[in-house]
């Protein structure tokens, strides 16, 4: 019979691999809660409309990616394909807007999108999320872009570069959207068929094409930056005010739209030119309107995500693989020896270091091999006669110098001696 595979584009994260996700993550807690983000769990299945409302039924998330189906109830769900909603769905729900002023949230986990899978863009894939909610002001964008900068640089990865726009508010956008048509129109049918789809029900979405024909013709399109109202214009200039006095570096990019239709005003990407056609690492922006549109209070909002796997992707051409290892490896010889070995690791194990024993009854040399390769700090080499005199060898694998020891409070002395290196 043949063995079950993994779903397409949904893979396995193995032991060898989980170094480097768990350092992410660990960063990601870090750098956020300094900011004082708190951490939010969200359902991976939502209703269907919370996603079509959010996020824009004339997406391509909406219309082509979302994994959507019908329980036994009847109801319609989809695995998210994205945090913000969810987020905003809660925020609602638990009316976290209650106590007024700014509130700061924060997600770490799956989503969801079918499409094609290839290197850094999966069916299953994993973001880091931050949201801010109650805040209009530019500077709330700012800090935002340049947390991110702090993340990237505390993650361990070199040369991202900081791209920004502003989508304007819908009213002037609104306007933008009947120029940009026009001028879509007056280029015929040289765009793909998306692209004349889009043309007449989201024109904004055209700039997502990947199509290089359609590129090359967006090359000469009308830009929103040109067509924006003063209070937008206010505030963009203010954004990149405050990122320079922060010292952040970044490039106006009027190109950069984002592919979910909540968003206005600010728009930013964090873009690398290590990962091929997959250049953006992150990215965000301000969606003054979504927690009104979704039922909630009529109050401002600015977030960003960025996904893991491509982090990773990054962190692998930069770094040697983080390799977990144990502090302690027991190698024992004899029935009572070994017992008394399993006693000690449990112990030390309960003290929060990790420590690996042999449980089989191997010879030394083997199991000496087998502590080298776990890459253990120390081996505590425990026989008949050793246990008779309640003596220990330990063996110091960085140094390779060994020594003997009494057995008696073994774990206070081990933790002694490693503490004064």
């Amino acid at each position: 019979m043949e063995a079950v595979q993994a779903v397409r584009g949904m893979n396995d994260i193995l032991p060898e691999q989980v170094g480097w996700w768990q350092g992410i993550e660990t960063s990601a807690r870090e750098v956020l809660e300094s900011f004082g983000y708190r951490e939010m769990r969200t359902p991976v299945a939502e209703k269907l409309e919370l996603f079509a409302r959010g996020i824009g039924e004339s997406t391509d998330i909406v219309e082509k990616e979302m994994y959507a189906f019908e329980d036994r109830n009847g109801d319609w769900l989809a695995l998210r394909p994205e945090a913000t909603a969810s987020i905003v769905r809660s925020y609602i729900q638990h009316a976290l807007h209650a106590e007024g002023g700014c509130r700061k949230f924060y997600q770490i986990g799956p989503m969801f999108r079918h499409e094609r899978p290839q290197k850094g863009r999966y069916r299953q894939f994993h973001q880091i999320d931050a949201e801010v909610f109650g805040l209009d002001s530019p500077m709330i964008d700012a800090e935002m872009m340049h947390m991110v900068g702090v993340l990237v640089d505390r993650i361990g990865i070199t040369n991202v570069g900081l791209n920004i726009n502003t989508l304007g508010c819908p009213g002037c956008r609104q306007v933008y959207r009947e120029v940009l048509k026009k001028f879509l129109i007056e280029q015929g049918e040289g765009f793909c068929g998306d692209c004349l789809r889009r043309r007449d029900t989201n024109p904004l979405r055209v700039f997502d094409c990947k199509v290089q024909k359609c590129a090359e013709l967006l090359e000469s399109a009308p830009r929103l930056l040109d067509h924006i109202c003063n209070d937008c214009r206010a505030h963009f200039d203010a954004v990149k005010d405050h990122l320079e006095r922060l010292g952040t570096r970044y490039a106006v990019n009027p190109r950069i739209v984002r592919g979910l239709d909540y968003y206005m005003r600010t728009t930013f990407e964090v873009i690398t030119d290590r990962l091929g056609s997959q250049s953006a690492i992150g990215g965000g922006g301000r969606y003054d309107g979504l927690v009104r549109d979704l039922g909630g209070p009529d109050v401002p909002a600015v977030g960003f995500a960025m996904g893991m796997e491509r982090l990773v992707l990054l962190l692998e051409q930069e770094k040697e693989r983080p390799l977990r290892s144990p502090f302690c490896f027991f190698a024992s010889l004899g029935d009572q020896a070994r017992a008394k070995a399993f006693v000690l690791a449990q112990q030390l194990r309960g003290r929060g270091l990790e420590a690996e024993l042999d449980y089989e009854g191997r010879s030394l040399k083997s199991q000496m091999r087998r502590a080298d390769k776990s890459g253990a700090r120390y081996v505590l080499i425990l026989g008949e006669d050793e246990l008779a005199r309640s003596e220990v060898q330990v063996r110091d694998m960085l140094t390779k110098t060994q020594r003997l020891l009494p057995l008696e409070n073994i774990l206070e002395t081990l933790l002694t001696i490693d503490s004064q290196k």
